[in-house]
């Protein structure tokens, strides 16, 4: 029609510097006017080489260096490395220490998703929810401080246990912390769960289907939130988490604001798991006798756990020596990364932000 607009596609550069991209991410993006007609992750922006450090450095040397991937759960880094090499030397981890682990996980669990929780808000034009989520992130933080001295990259569970047992005083903080949280829940479903604005900013929006989701390998909350019950947790239990009783939270549209709602009730469950694990944990030591410069036999394994992002794996193999040999991380937020292309394309701009947030990524764990 004479005198109608045209247009024509445009490719845009998002990132590395866009607030919206939670890092160092660039976004390639093939645009019509607001639609987007492709996306294409630009990575690389934070590589270290830290998978090639580690034949550098001891089984022991490294592990600081597994908080570094997904910084905003460390314990599960240093978890599944340290799971790895017990798997590799037939090391049997003390009961208590099983307890602790679990413990101090599932916190990290929270603090991880309330970083989401706030950052997500923000993504979508809400200040007060990050304000809300660093007041309780804060006391979850001194909780992991008590025992680890660290607020952050933690290098607490080690091969064999953890580094030292808990603390006097932790656990009436932790009973604490637990009564509090689930009304602190509350609140935020009060603010944004059912905010209309935030409704319709979510809701099919970035629709992923469960036989996409296995297909491209997505696992975690993303998985869950498209029907899919798959948690490590229950499908392949480890450490103690056989013991306790809790829930998979799965949602059926797959789109945003179930990627959200999941990670809600998560929450939940990790409050369930917690005051289980201190209920029942019992005495006794918390680091089997061990040597530190450890030499385990030659052979390869694979340890996997159920991180807040996904499935986190660690593939290790020996030669015998004081080094691994090789070491390759399964980061679920480079896996889930996978998904963006599938769920964006036909969405809007502004949409890819919230789509993006709510997936989750760490770029440390993405570029490694």
């Amino acid at each position: 029609m004479e005198g109608s607009a045209k247009t024509q596609e445009l490719t845009l550069s998002m990132g590395p510097q866009h607030p919206s991209t939670h890092g160092v991410l660039r976004l390639i993006l093939r645009v019509d006017g607001e639609f987007i007609r492709d996306v294409r992750p630009d990575l690389g922006y934070l590589h270290r080489g830290a998978e090639k450090l580690a034949e550098e450095r001891s089984y022991l040397q490294f592990n600081p260096l597994t908080d570094r991937f997904d910084y905003l759960s460390a314990m599960h880094n240093n978890a599944v490395y340290s799971m790895a090499i017990e798997k590799l030397a037939a090391i049997q981890v003390p009961e208590r220490a099983e307890y602790i682990r679990v413990i101090v996980m599932e916190l990290n669990r929270i603090a991880s998703h309330l970083v989401f929780w706030g950052t997500f808000g923000l993504d979508l034009g809400a200040l007060t929810p990050i304000l809300y989520a660093f007041r309780e992130r804060e006391k979850v933080l001194e909780l992991l401080e008590m025992v680890s001295g660290a607020r952050m990259t933690f290098n607490y569970i080690r091969f064999g246990g953890v580094r030292d047992d808990l603390p006097d005083g932790f656990v009436p903080a932790l009973n604490a912390f637990l009564d509090e949280f689930p009304h602190r829940l509350d609140e935020y479903d009060a603010l944004l769960t059912g905010n209309e604005i935030f409704k319709i900013r979510t809701i099919g929006i970035g629709r992923l289907d469960p036989g996409d989701a296995v297909a491209l390998g997505v696992t975690g909350p993303n998985l869950r939130a498209s029907g899919v019950a798959f948690d490590l947790r229950r499908a392949e239990p480890y450490s103690v988490y056989d013991r306790f009783s809790f829930d998979v939270p799965t949602r059926a549209a797959g789109d945003t604001f179930d990627r959200y709602a999941v990670r809600i009730e998560e929450m939940r469950q990790c409050v369930r798991i917690v005051r289980q694990a201190v209920e029942q944990m019992p005495d006794g030591p918390v680091q089997a006798k061990v040597q530190r410069n450890i030499k385990p036999p030659p052979g390869d394994v694979y340890a996997r756990i159920e991180a807040p992002r996904g499935e986190l794996g660690v593939y290790l193999v020996s030669d015998g020596g004081a080094n691994p040999y090789r070491f390759k991380l399964r980061a679920p937020s480079f896996i889930n990364l996978q998904a963006l292309k599938k769920i964006s394309t036909g969405m809007k701009v502004g949409d890819l932000i919230a789509i993006l947030g709510s997936i989750d990524i760490v770029l440390g764990e993405v570029d490694r």
